[in-house]
């Protein structure tokens, strides 16, 4: 996710005092755009606020019975209870100076968590308990290059993972001096090799992949936004890529973001305007509007609960169908 930039160009980097609630700014709400859109939600539900006052919410992730998630400008890792505790995990002054600008994050097979660091350009690792996390570097180049800024991540079945490495986290993005790749890339890591995938996005964001680790999906947040969709070979390599959503300029904010999958292969994605639930054809059931600009999303509690990161808040809304929880999660 972007934590600097909304809509691409409009800069955040605020700080409010932090607090929990139920009520936000503006009323939330979820436009039902197809009748199978109740198969999914009840209807009348509403997103409601969980905590807000952060300076940009990302990296959402469900573990040991709370909501992890990154505060990317203050450079902090944070943890939320469903009724709005928030505490703090991990911050760049806790020992570990060099910990900057946390992004998306995932599980690891051995119980740690793997996290991209946007302005820190790399990929780390997080472990010990969650009182005591420690920060260790797994890499920060390609081919003796710097990595531009990592960004988003998923785990495969085989216990390898994805990520994206869009130009964010580098002032000037793609005009920076500091960039030493020529392109914004999708990245596999595995067995301590890292290999390009995808390098013909022009910012790629957001990525997952299908319960059958058959299918990725990746987005792109612009000038062309949209939300593409590749055939995952036995290697791990991906073949060409196909449009799944392909946005129209909108005045609406935001841009193709964080995506999750729910058990029936609906994708729940951050656009323009708010969180769409689209179908593996691309269908769009429905768009569930905030207040403010949706960065990233995950699954939590019994997993019929989606948490959203959005600007300055996190919100939450109850489904009917069960989301997919990360392949190594540890729920409690």
């Amino acid at each position: 996710m972007l934590f600097f930039r909304l809509a691409a160009t409009a800069i955040i980097a605020i700080s409010v005092p932090m607090s929990s609630g139920t009520t936000a700014p503006a009323s939330p709400s979820v436009v039902r755009l197809d009748p199978a859109l109740d198969a999914l939600l009840d209807p009348g539900t509403k997103p409601e606020l969980v905590a807000t006052g952060f300076g940009f919410t990302e990296g959402p992730e469900w573990r040991h019975g709370r909501l992890w998630f990154v505060d990317g400008p203050t450079n902090k890792l944070r943890a939320t209870t469903a009724d709005g505790h928030v505490t703090e995990l991990l911050t760049s002054d806790s020992g570990f100076a060099n910990f900057k600008g946390p992004n998306g994050n995932a599980p690891a097979p051995d119980g740690s968590v793997v996290m991209c660091e946007q302005d820190g350009r790399r990929v780390v690792r997080l472990v010990g308990p969650d009182d005591k996390l420690k920060v260790e570097t797994l890499f920060e180049t390609y081919e003796g290059k710097r990595l531009n800024s990592p960004n988003d991540i998923i785990f495969a079945k085989d216990g390898s993972f994805y990520f994206t490495d869009p130009p964010y986290g580098l002032k000037g993005m793609d005009k920076s001096p500091d960039k030493e790749l020529p392109f914004n890339g999708v990245f596999h890591y595995k067995d301590g090799k890292l290999t390009l995938i995808i390098r013909d996005l022009t910012l790629p964001n957001g990525i997952t992949l299908t319960e059958d680790g058959k299918t990725m999906y990746v987005a792109n947040s612009g000038p062309h936004m949209m939300y593409m969709k590749y055939p995952v070979h036995e290697d791990g390599s991906v073949g060409a890529g196909t449009m799944l959503i392909d946005f129209q300029p909108s005045p609406e904010k935001g841009v193709p973001d964080g995506l999750k999958l729910d058990s029936r292969g609906n994708l729940w994605a951050s656009s323009p305007g708010g969180i769409r639930i689209i179908t593996p054809e691309g269908k769009v059931l429905g768009q569930i509007k905030l207040p403010e600009v949706a960065a990233n999303l995950a699954w939590g509690d019994d997993g019929k609960t989606l948490y959203i990161c959005a600007s300055h808040s996190v919100y939450k809304l109850r489904t009917k169908v069960m989301g997919r929880m990360p392949l190594f999660s540890q729920p409690h």
